[in-house]
């Protein structure tokens, strides 16, 4: 269609017109404003709107009109900012419809636009459509014992991953804390002198079988994880498996050794790695991690704030560099009549750095000279500065994954509630 005559063009979205002249609409900013200008034919116009009245020289966008408002507002001023009372992605799809992206928005509209597309994409990533599992609606008439098995295998995927996927879900997740409760209970336990005592060798071989029947559970229980997960690989590369897996090798390590070494010889008793492979068991309690939202929030912040990590330990051993040799200097390296010992050396004077700026300072040593007290309280304000910085940062992290998998629990919730009502 040729544009170099006839009567401007209209625009028509949701009822509101838009009058432009031939020489704006060819470098017109938005994109799909732009693509009617080479549009040769009626056909290649409707490709890029709605519809098209030919006599008025008018097209029609079935869009939404207050949002198109605001993108003209851009046009005009270069400035892009949400339509109040409006979903931040809807108004994303009408900028992405237009030609738009994200990063023409103001810096205050792209933080709430990447907050909220961050939340979404965790609830609509673990969303699957149910035909997909089964191969979809052709692969289920044509293959339904292999539909049924990817159902089946599915369902005991879920029963042991989402602890409220279920009924039978709930209850394993329920079995699998009692067991860690159980085991922890009985390795904080075995510690006790009273528990060691020769007179009470009965009870330390029943600590013991209920230590393999936990044992035993954790590890069934891992590789029926393993057999039923979707990628194998995937599976290994988790962190709550590799915790699982940390958590149940030491004790078979331990059984392999005492049969090599013997039950009574002093290897066995003495054994400084046998000792660490037994204390290794405290990471069942990290097995929680996967039936409470709390231990799941801490972890997914901590991953997601890596940075923010990075950068307050950053902070701190800077911090730590310069108030160590500055102490170490004040206290011990000037010749002012009284040296304090526990400055003797930079590596000695970072403990009390540290104790120092986190506010905890056990008294195990302090300054005594006045420079020093002055450093000192020079260190703790410096301390409290520094360490507050990236905390909002993480705050908000730890809000936002708390929502996120609050979210994805509530969504298996009523799928548990469908379930029981069925």
């Amino acid at each position: 269609m040729n544009f170099g005559r006839g009567p401007p063009v209209v625009l028509n979205v949701g009822g509101t017109r838009y009058s432009f002249s031939r020489e704006v609409l060819k470098d017109f900013p938005l994109r799909r404003v732009s693509r009617l200008h080479g549009c040769l034919s009626e056909q290649d116009v409707l490709e890029v709107c709605d519809d098209y009245d030919r006599e008025r020289n008018e097209y029609f966008f079935d869009r939404h009109s207050e949002a198109f408002g605001f993108i003209m507002l851009y046009v005009r001023h270069g400035h892009l900012r949400f339509v109040p009372h409006m979903c931040e992605l809807s108004f994303y799809n009408e900028m992405i419809y237009w030609g738009l992206e994200g990063s023409h928005l103001d810096y205050c509209c792209q933080r709430r636009l990447d907050d909220r597309m961050s939340e979404t994409c965790t609830y609509y990533a673990a969303e699957e459509p149910p035909g997909e599992a089964a191969g979809g609606p052709e692969g289920k008439g044509r293959r339904p014992a292999a539909a049924e098995g990817g159902k089946w295998l599915e369902r005991m995927r879920r029963t042991f991953e989402e602890p409220t996927s279920s009924v039978a879900a709930q209850v394993l997740a329920t079995v699998s804390i009692l067991f860690v409760i159980v085991s922890m209970v009985v390795l904080c336990a075995s510690t006790l002198p009273e528990w060691r005592a020769a007179e009470n060798r009965s009870v330390e071989e029943q600590s013991r079988i209920i230590e393999a029947i936990c044992i035993g559970w954790f590890t069934a229980e891992c590789i029926v994880r393993f057999i039923v997960s979707k990628n194998k690989c995937e599976f290994v590369r988790r962190p709550l498996n590799i915790i699982d897996l940390l958590a149940i090798t030491p004790y078979y390590i331990s059984v392999l050794m005492t049969v090599f070494t013997g039950e009574n010889s002093q290897l066995q008793r003495a054994g400084v790695t046998l000792r660490v492979l037994r204390m290794m068991r405290i990471f069942w309690v990290i097995k929680l991690a996967r039936h409470f939202i709390g231990l799941q929030t801490l972890g997914l912040t901590l991953k997601r704030c890596y940075r923010e990590m990075v950068m307050l330990l950053v902070f701190i051993c800077v911090a730590m560099a310069i108030f160590s040799a500055l102490s170490q200097l004040l206290e011990n390296g000037l010749d002012l009549g009284t040296k304090n010992k526990d400055y003797a050396s930079i590596p000695a004077a970072c403990w009390w750095v540290i104790i120092s700026m986190t506010t905890v300072g056990y008294g195990d040593m302090c300054p005594i000279t006045v420079p020093g007290r002055i450093l000192g309280g020079i260190c703790v304000v410096s301390g409290i500065v520094l360490l507050a910085l990236p905390i909002t940062f993480i705050y908000h992290s730890f809000v936002q994954c708390y929502h996120e998998l609050k979210f994805r629990s509530a969504r298996y919730s009523r799928s548990l509630s469908a379930e029981f009502l069925n």
